[in-house]
């Protein structure tokens, strides 16, 4: 393993520990200042969308606990890494408080690390079940 690889899997796993533990700044800390972050899908999905500073990928993880109760399940299936470039590919199950739906998501996420920051955070999900699950 190269030390460029070793680096992106070190972000990769600190990203899911403080996302897990609810350490916003700690997650903050990991992005670079300016990030090409998208999360493609259905506008009734209230993440989805493109930002690029901070701020606004702090206003996206704020988003998860205002509109979904906590994980019901989730399970990291793959993590594929390649210098500075990880996918991982995972499996969870929330519920939507303002309908009491829940939702089945299997997702990828494209990250890319360069100087031990985040700098790419793509993320692939059915943003259709998603998007019904918060419909009344």
């Amino acid at each position: 393993m190269t030390t460029q690889q070793r680096s992106t899997q070190a972000v990769l796993d600190s990203f899911f520990e403080k996302f897990g533990a609810g350490d916003l700044p700690g997650l903050l800390d990991l992005f670079a200042d300016h990030v090409d972050f998208r999360v493609q899908g259905s506008p009734r999905v209230p993440w989805t969308g493109t930002r690029t500073t901070k701020a606004e990928i702090s206003e996206f993880f704020q988003i998860f606990p205002k509109v979904l109760t906590g994980p019901q399940s989730f399970t990291l299936t793959a993590r594929i890494v390649d210098g500075q470039d990880a996918v991982v590919t995972a499996d969870s199950v929330f519920g939507v408080l303002a309908t009491s739906k829940s939702f089945t998501n299997s997702y990828a996420l494209h990250v890319r690390v360069e100087n031990a920051r985040i700098t790419r955070y793509h993320m692939y999900e059915d943003s259709y079940a998603i998007a019904e699950a918060f419909t009344e």
